[in-house]
């Protein structure tokens, strides 16, 4: 991560680790805070599932749709949409046309 001017910091997303989650599925995690408040691209290639159910704790998980179309294991979300999903929620994360989202987890 580089810093800017007054504490600011950035990176580009494509030059952070990719992290496998399942055959189709990286994780980059752009940033994680001393509270565990987290924040990370999220790639699902076309026909990927996540592995198990993702449930959210401790805390929720907002959720923008970059670009594609994500599927919670419900319904489908095209590219612009966001979701909230409140603590003690959860679903299966996938896409049959791949997605890419950006994830945050306010309460890590």
């Amino acid at each position: 991560m580089s810093e800017l001017a007054a504490g600011c910091s950035w990176v580009h997303v494509d030059e952070v680790e990719a992290h496998t989650k399942g055959q189709g599925i990286t994780l980059r995690p752009l940033r994680r805070e001393p509270s565990g408040r987290s924040f990370h691209v999220v790639d699902i290639a076309p026909g990927a599932v996540w592995p198990e159910l993702d449930v959210h704790e401790p805390g929720p998980e907002e959720v923008y749709v970059v670009s594609g179309v994500f599927n919670d294991g419900v319904r489908d979300y095209p590219a612009g949409t966001f979701l909230h999903c409140p603590a003690g929620s959860s679903h299966i994360p996938q896409s049959q046309v791949g997605c890419r989202l950006f994830v945050f987890y306010p309460d890590g």
